[in-house]
C-alpha cells in the first residue's frame, strides 16, 4: 500500500480539524493507506518536506482534533500558478519520494482551485498522483455544497453573540439612552454569515454584499427604527459595497496573498454615517474579527458531525483508483427533518465562483431574510458537542506544527 498526505489552507475554522480526524480514523477502520501524512502549513509547508505522521493517534486525540480550533497542522496562503510548472513538479517529485499517492487537501475557495490545477497538471503530464478537496470556510461560499463544514459553528457564535450584545444593549431605557449598536461579520462577497444573525429574532437591519450600499435608504431606516423603539440593532458584513464596487470599509489592502481585498471597518464606517447624519447620539460598533471562527466553545454539533463524516466519505472515495480533482459535499435531503448525505464532483465545479444568498430570500430596506432564509439557517446551527474540558477550558491539540522541530 502507499500512503496518503492531508494538508490545510487558507483562514480557518473551528471545525476544520475534524475532518482531519475524519480522514485519519476511517484509514485506522479501513486500512487503504500505510501512513497517513500532515502536510505542514499547507502546500507551502509541503514544497518543504515538513510533516508529521498522524497514522496511530489514539482515540482521546481524535476526539480532542475535533474540538481544537485553527488549523491544527498549520495553514498557508501560497497560490500555484497554473502556468508554472516548478511547484507542480516539485510537488509531484516529494510525493514520490515519500510514496504518497493522494493528497486531501481542506480548504475554501483558492484552495478547490489547488485542487482542480493540481489534478489537471497530473492528468496532462501523464502522472498518477491524485488530488482530493474537502471544502471548508465560514463565508458559506462555494458552489455545489448545501452548506460549508466551518460555517455553521460560526453561525451559531454569531447568534449566541448577538442574543448576548442585544440584551446589553436594552439595559438602559431608550428614553434616558438612545443607542444604535452595529455587529461586523466576516464575508468579503457573500454574506451568509451576516445573514446567518436574522434568526435570533434581534436584528433590526442587515447590511449584506449581495445587495449595492444605499446610504439615504440606510439611514432612513435606522432613523425609522430609531423612531419606533429608541434601540437599533445592526448587523454587516465586512464586504458590504456601495454600487461602483468601492467597500464601506474605508481601509482596506489590495492583496492576501490570492488577489483578494483585506477588510474591516464596515461597522465603523456605518458608526460614523449614523452619528455625522444625527440619526443617533450614540452607536457602538463590535467586530467578531477572529472569534467568530476559532470559538470551539460554542461548536454546532451538526457542524462537528458533518465535518468528521466529510472527511471519513472523502477517504471512503479515494478506495477508487480513477478518484482524482474532485470535492467531496454535503447535500440537504428533501423533507422536514434535517438530514444530508455526502456528494463529490469535479474540483472547478466549486471553485472560482461565488454562492451568494439567494436574491429572493434578501427582504428590502435592510430588513433582514424571508422565512426560507430562517429554514436554511436554524438546523445548522443546532445541537452542541460534549467538550472535553481541561483546567476550566476546552482542550486541545497542541498543533502538530509546534510539535514538530
Amino acid at each position: 500500500m502507499a500512503n496518503c498526505l492531508i494538508a490545510q489552507s487558507g483562514g480557518p475554522t473551528t471545525v476544520i480539524n475534524a475532518t482531519v480526524a475524519g480522514i485519519v480514523k476511517a484509514n485506522q477502520l479501513n486500512p487503504i493507506y500505510d501512513t497517513v501524512y500532515g502536510g505542514l502549513n499547507g502546500i507551502e509547508g509541503i514544497l518543504e518536506e515538513r510533516f508529521y505522521d498522524l497514522t496511530n493517534m489514539s482515540d482521546r486525540e481524535n476526539q480532542i482534533l475535533c474540538q481544537t480550533p485553527s488549523s491544527a497542522l498549520g495553514s498557508c496562503r501560497y497560490k500555484l500558478k497554473r502556468d508554472d510548472d516548478k511547484d507542480y513538479q516539485r510537488l509531484v517529485d516529494i510525493m514520490e519520494k515519500y510514496d504518497i499517492e493522494i493528497l486531501f487537501y481542506i480548504g475554501g475557495n483558492d484552495s478547490m482551485d489547488t485542487v482542480d490545477a493540481l489534478s489537471a497538471w497530473a492528468k496532462k503530464n501523464g502522472i498518477s498522483k491524485r488530488f482530493v478537496g474537502c471544502p471548508k470556510t465560514v463565508d458559506n461560499d462555494l458552489m455545489v455544497t448545501d452548506h460549508c463544514p466551518g460555517f455553521a459553528s460560526a453561525a451559531k457564535f454569531v447568534n449566541a453573540v448577538v442574543v448576548s450584545t442585544w440584551l446589553d444593549l436594552n439595559v438602559y431605557a431608550p428614553e434616558t439612552r438612545p443607542e444604535v449598536f452595529i455587529l461586523e461579520t466576516m464575508g468579503r462577497d457573500a454574506g451568509w454569515l451576516a445573514g446567518s444573525s436574522v434568526v435570533s429574532g434581534k436584528v433590526d437591519i442587515l447590511v449584506l454584499p449581495e445587495v449595492d450600499f444605499d446610504k439615504d435608504l440606510f439611514l432612513a431606516q435606522v432613523k425609522k427604527v430609531m423612531d419606533e423603539k429608541g434601540k437599533c440593532y445592526v448587523v454587516v458584513s465586512e464586504g458590504a459595497h456601495y454600487a461602483d464596487g468601492s467597500y464601506l470599509a474605508a481601509a482596506k489592502a489590495s492583496n492576501d496573498g490570492f488577489g483578494h481585498a483585506v477588510l474591516g471597518g464596515a461597522g465603523n464606517a456605518l458608526k460614523n454615517m449614523i452619528l455625522e447624519a444625527g440619526v443617533a447620539p450614540r452607536a457602538k460598533v463590535q467586530d467578531l474579527s477572529t472569534a467568530q471562527r476559532c470559538a470551539n466553545y460554542i461548536q454546532s454539533k451538526v457542524d462537528v458531525e458533518e465535518s468528521f463524516k466529510l472527511g471519513q466519505s472523502a477517504h471512503m472515495r479515494s478506495m477508487n483508483p480513477e478518484y482524482t480533482g474532485q470535492v467531496v459535499g454535503v447535500v440537504r435531503k428533501p423533507g422536514k427533518e434535517y438530514d444530508v448525505e455526502y456528494i463529490a464532483g469535479p474540483a472547478n465545479e466549486f471553485a472560482n465562483h461565488v454562492k451568494n444568498i439567494p436574491a429572493e430570500w434578501i427582504l428590502p430596506n435592510y430588513a433582514g431574510l424571508t422565512q426560507e432564509g430562517h429554514d436554511y439557517i436554524q438546523p445548522l446551527i443546532m445541537g452542541e458537542p460534549d467538550l472535553i474540558m481541561e483546567n476550566g477550558v476546552p482542550a486541545y491539540v497542541v498543533p502538530y506544527y509546534m510539535q514538530v522541530k
